[in-house]
């Protein structure tokens, strides 16, 4: 039950309900899409950026809390580090545990490599864990990875590297028989065929999934793989620089042990980067979707490192965060609730935008919507939102669907005393996910650092200016396995004496250019009082 400032709202939004069954609102025009966001984006906002002025993007525009990071200095003297009695040696070192790494891990094994693996918090502890919606695969009659290829350009606003979109959508049925035969659950019809849905973005219904913890069980299947294979892993161990040669090959990490303090120096034949995306930067001052150690670390490390950053411009803000209860503010609201029925509504219970567009176009007609008289629901603490109308998905397929198609959403709210089948919950946008990256080639490898390689959301160039519902799990897979193949078959010369004369470098840098306040990789949030809020 809502309280008085949204209960008069939510009862219009009851009412419209059966004149919205039969209303289709038209998908927006290029023309439309391109003043939308130009218009409402954060993307789009003077002061959400500034120039980077170190490093090898300087001058490119990127979101000032990312900035900050690539400004800042090393989180401990090079000189205090010494380099030649390594505490860990192996052929493929993996920096990060979550879907990425562990993919990358398990294909770099099978081709004959000692693997390590090295991860931040726990093993599984990423946003792998917390996507729900689906992995997109053609693996349908009517579908073919060409078709998905033109959907992926199209949702990137055509800037994506065609190269790596035909890695990501010839991958994509293999990727799928691989985690069947892991032993991943997805949802089936009765004769075993996938389900499959509508993602925004997508012509064909191409979205597979596990009810609406898709993530959480693909991440079981490639954790208890990884545990049964007994590769190495050692958690609570994050990264905080490379390692390089005299002629710039990568060749292992500085490593911390959380619980100690201590460095620990890690010499291996190539290294993988799997360390995920910036969410935990609270970008524009948005909250986030992320988990708690997505907080740019790779991004850091090597740009100090030579890397070149693309795509670090544009943000990817969820369009359906909760707004209400505010104790789950900026938690997924997955897409695939709009995938089975539910539409987007104001205030007055009118529907603004088409539930489907891609995901920056219905986050910027979102905030368009709240900032216009009326048509925004505002909380008691303030908080802006609209209303997406879950009892919809009732009324189009039945009593039921709901609990059994979402039960994990459904038991988030019945938890707060809201029935998300008999009332609509309230939304606005949350800071999502890092549609940029590392740049890299199809190989995963990053072409100015040999040795370097790049897997899940710290890689860029895939998705373009904005990524498509269901691909993110599969890129994670994709350029996990490919990275994995890749390092492991690697024949790069044995790196030569390694140094961080880089990282000495960069801290000089940063300093001439009067920056190098703060110290990164941040490792972990630093919170004071609550959560940014964006309204």
């Amino acid at each position: 039950m809502y309280p008085d400032e949204l209960r008069e709202s939510a009862l219009r939004v009851a009412a419209s309900r059966d004149c919205r069954l039969k209303e289709k609102h038209p998908r927006l025009a290029p023309d439309e899409k391109d003043a939308l966001l130009r218009g409402f984006h954060p993307d789009f906002r003077e002061d959400t950026q500034r120039p980077v002025t170190v490093g090898p993007n300087s001058g490119a525009r990127m979101p000032h809390e990312l900035v900050d990071l690539l400004e800042a200095r090393s989180r401990f003297d090079p000189e205090a580090v010494s380099l030649d009695r390594p505490a860990l040696q192996t052929d493929v070192l993996i920096i990060g545990g979550g879907g990425a790494g562990v993919a990358a891990a398990l294909t770099a094994q099978e081709e004959g490599a000692r693997v390590l693996l090295v991860t931040k918090l726990r093993l599984g502890d990423a946003n792998t864990m917390m996507a729900q919606g689906g992995i997109q695969a053609a693996t349908s009659p009517v579908d073919s990875p060409a078709i998905h290829y033109l959907d992926v350009l199209g949702g990137g606003g055509y800037t994506n590297d065609p190269a790596l979109v035909r890695a990501l959508v010839r991958d994509a049925p293999a990727v799928i028989a691989w985690l069947e035969e892991l032993g991943c659950m997805f949802s089936k019809q009765p004769d075993g065929t996938l389900m499959a849905i509508h993602g925004g973005g997508t012509s064909r219904k191409r979205m597979h999934f596990a009810r609406d913890y898709t993530g959480a069980e693909i991440m079981r299947t490639l954790r208890d793989e990884l545990l049964n294979r007994e590769v190495p892993v050692i958690e609570f161990c994050p990264a905080l620089e490379l390692l390089l040669d005299d002629q710039g090959r990568c060749g292992g990490a500085v490593l911390q042990n959380f619980e100690t303090g201590a460095f620990l120096v890690a010499h291996a034949r190539v290294v993988i980067l799997a360390t995920g995306g910036f969410g935990r930067l609270h970008v524009s001052g948005f909250p986030t979707t992320n988990h708690y150690g997505a907080t740019a670390d790779g991004l850091v490390m090597a740009y100090r490192a030579g890397a070149e950053l693309c795509f670090l411009d544009a943000t990817q803000f969820h369009p359906t965060g909760v707004a209400y209860p505010e104790q789950m503010l900026g938690q997924l609201v997955t897409e695939k609730v709009r995938g089975v029925g539910a539409q987007l509504v104001n205030a007055d219970g009118e529907q603004f935008v088409f539930p489907l567009e891609t995901r920056d176009a219905v986050s910027a007609a979102i905030i368009r919507e709240c900032g216009l008289p009326g048509k925004g629901v505002a909380t008691a603490t303030g908080q802006r939102g609209v209303w997406v109308d879950s009892p919809m998905i009732e009324r189009i397929h039945g009593p039921g669907t709901v609990r059994r198609e979402l039960p994990a959403m459904f038991r988030q709210y019945e938890r707060f005393g809201i029935d998300m089948s008999a009332e609509p919950i309230l939304i606005y946008p949350t800071l999502h996910y890092q549609n940029g990256g590392i740049r890299v080639d199809p190989s995963g490898s990053c072409p100015r650092i040999p040795g370097l390689y790049i897997a899940g959301e710290a890689a860029g160039g895939i998705h373009g200016r904005n990524r498509l519902m269901g691909n993110s799990l599969l890129d994670i897979l994709v350029f996990g396995r490919r990275a994995g193949r890749h390092a492991a078959s690697s024949d790069l010369p044995a790196s030569g004496r390694l140094t961080l004369q880089h990282v000495r470098r960069h801290n000089r840098e940063v300093e001439l250019a009067g920056k190098g306040r703060t110290i990164a990789p941040m490792l972990l949030p630093d919170y004071v009082g609550p959560e940014p809020n964006a309204s």
